[in-house]
């Protein structure tokens, strides 16, 4: 039996930890080629090869580091598919997306490819937090960008969506409880999700694999919240 993503190309960015990881992991593990983006490059150069795909350091809020990673995928695979995007705060989280989209979206439309976008936003976005203004901010700028972009270019079958996590064990759990990472901290905040725990890698590689697959290619604009019932 094959993958759900067999023969496709996919961008992971921040692939080198945390949900990054567990998507590149998800994807690979589902037959797709994945190319995966980070500023550590020791810590990249790891992840690929446990992974057994291809890695390319990248500042993904710098042009010149999209055309790069965008000519490794063509040179190594002849195409690309699917770009999952993930990374942290106004200047990343806005930026990221803005060069993404202007390097990578003349790639499909040039070649009149159908192609899947999935940002990681949160679920700060949606519903916001004390003290956590610009990130709730530059969230809330994800999920909007991505619904803007899926209406402009759905005609083309191009499809963008995203992805928005409670709090995981990622090493920035600080941005999204607005407070130090301690236990009690943690604590007090997952007791606010019904389903009782904190989300996981693998919850977010899960659902971003579930839309970058053909089960989902009627499905757009949409923010996928996996919360475990935080935002209900």
């Amino acid at each position: 039996m094959t993958g759900r993503l067999q023969g496709k190309t996919a961008i992971v960015t921040g692939g080198a930890s945390g949900f990054g990881k567990g998507i590149a992991a998800k994807f690979a593990a589902e037959g797709a080629n994945v190319i995966i983006t980070d500023l550590s490059e020791e810590q990249g150069r790891a992840v690929a090869s446990e992974l057994s795909c291809q890695f390319s350091r990248a500042d993904v809020t710098k042009p010149d580091d999209w055309c790069r990673v965008l000519d490794l995928a063509i040179e190594k695979f002849r195409k690309l598919d699917i770009v999952a995007d993930f990374d942290l705060v106004m200047n990343v989280n806005v930026k990221s997306i803005y060069q993404c989209t202007n390097i990578l979206l003349p790639y499909f439309l040039k070649e009149s490819r159908p192609g899947c976008f999935i940002q990681v936003a949160s679920t700060a976005g949606s519903r916001p937090r004390p003290n956590l203004t610009w990130y709730n901010a530059s969230k809330a700028a994800v999920i909007n960008v991505t619904k803007t972009l899926a209406v402009e270019y759905g005609p083309k079958q191009i499809r963008f969506n995203s992805v928005s996590p409670v709090v995981g064990s990622t090493g920035m759990t600080h941005l999204f409880i607005g407070k130090p990472d301690t236990g009690d901290n943690r604590k007090g905040f997952v007791s606010t999700i019904p389903l009782g725990r904190p989300s996981t890698p693998a919850d977010i590689a899960n659902a971003c694999c579930y839309l970058a697959s053909d089960e989902a290619n009627f499905i757009t604009g949409v923010d996928l919240q996996v919360d475990g019932g935080r935002c209900v």
